[in-house]
């Protein structure tokens, strides 16, 4: 590799580094407000812990941020080049347009099997012990679900709210359970109470002490004719915690978070199977979802070397060292890829339009436009 090889070839790549880091910041604080703030702000989780998720989540942001992270950074270090008329000049001195963009595309095609590497191994282990890792943080804080002066959401068609708590005793607890459409079918109020943590069935099992309030009709709840007024007395109540954390892991993982061959196996066991005639049709979507999933994490991969082959005449032509420009393209560029990928995604229902293989359409649709403005500036 020459002299101006290795300086293009850093140029883009600590350019596509930052833009990298960026968008993978972006995209893990968004996953660490949805997931975590909730408890990280009820003190169930340490900050300790919170950095470890966090690390644990940065494969899952790869297979987002490679293709738009060197889309960045060919633009930025090509429309700089550009702007300074150090592309005329190589061109001058008889270099062609494939050789200056031959260290791009050497980068290019290692962030092809970075993408695949991680799509297909790193990101689905990143993905569950994440998950596992959350899991077993909050089963050691079980009781800390219930956080006083606060209204807890966490239990389906149920709100709690607790006025203060020491270890496993509540006072003043309001609680309202609630139908499918959200109207109240009980309401309870108990001055004390205490909570406890059952592992062997994984709920957390409430007692409400000196309960009053009222009972409504299931069926009818707006029919105040039908409520009931009165005092339960001790009232327990047991909430599952299977949506909050569970303890066998492997029934939660998405078809996402298999690895290369447990996608294989996956579409082996699947391909195998003798179903019903009536039930062929939801087999079929199984079994379509499976190769979607093989077919999308090959085509993230692939993106990086398309984004790189559109990103060379597009960062020569714009030739604007304003990285505004730049990184315009590049956002409607990203944008217009995955609305495609997003249109196909649609469709993943209905097995005989063959969406496993519309998938490569963008990819293919890219790879042409961009081998074809290449040629196109080439032979100017």
């Amino acid at each position: 590799m020459t002299l101006l090889d290795r300086y293009i070839f850093k140029s883009v790549l600590f350019t596509c580094a930052a833009a990298v880091g960026m968008l993978s910041f972006v995209f893990i604080l968004v996953s660490a407000l949805r997931d975590m703030l909730g408890y990280v702000l009820a003190g169930q989780i340490a900050w300790s812990m919170v950095a470890k998720l966090l690390l644990l989540l940065l494969p899952a942001t790869m297979p987002f941020v490679l293709a738009p992270g060197i889309l960045t950074g060919v633009l930025l270090t090509l429309g700089r080049l550009s702007a300074d008329s150090e592309i005329t000049a190589m061109r001058a001195a008889g270099l062609s347009l494939p050789r200056i963009a031959r260290p791009i595309f050497i980068l290019a095609a290692l962030g092809v099997a970075a993408g695949l590497y991680v799509n297909y191994e790193a990101m689905p282990h990143g993905r569950v012990r994440y998950e596992q890792e959350l899991a077993d943080a909050l089963r050691t804080n079980a009781l800390g679900l219930i956080v006083p002066r606060t209204f807890v959401r966490n239990f389906p068609n149920t709100v709690i709210y607790v006025d203060s708590k020491q270890g496993d005793l509540l006072q003043d607890i309001w609680l309202w359970k609630f139908d499918s459409q959200k109207r109240t079918t009980l309401f309870v109020r108990a001055p004390s109470g205490n909570v406890s943590y059952d592992e062997e069935k994984n709920t957390l099992e409430v007692r409400l002490l000196q309960a009053q309030g009222e009972s409504r009709n299931e069926a009818h709840p707006e029919d105040f004719s039908k409520m009931v007024d009165g005092s339960f007395g001790v009232l327990p109540l047991s909430f599952p915690l299977d949506k909050v954390f569970n303890r066998d892991h492997a029934f939660r993982r998405k078809a996402q978070w298999l690895t290369f061959n447990e996608l294989r196996a996956e579409h082996a066991r699947l391909a195998a199977l003798q179903v019903p005639p009536a039930e062929a049709r939801d087999h079929a979507r199984d079994l379509m979802k499976v190769q979607m999933v093989l077919s999308d994490k090959a085509n993230t991969a692939l993106a990086v070397l398309s984004f790189a082959l559109l990103g060379v005449p597009l960062g020569i032509k714009v030739s604007r060292r304003e990285t505004s420009a730049n990184l315009g393209v590049a956002v409607l560029l990203v944008l217009g890829y995955y609305f495609l990928t997003v249109m196909i995604g649609w469709i993943d229902r209905h097995p005989e339009y063959r969406p496993d293989l519309l998938l490569w359409a963008p990819n293919l649709i890219f790879l042409t436009l961009g081998t074809w403005l290449f040629w196109r500036l080439d032979r100017r």
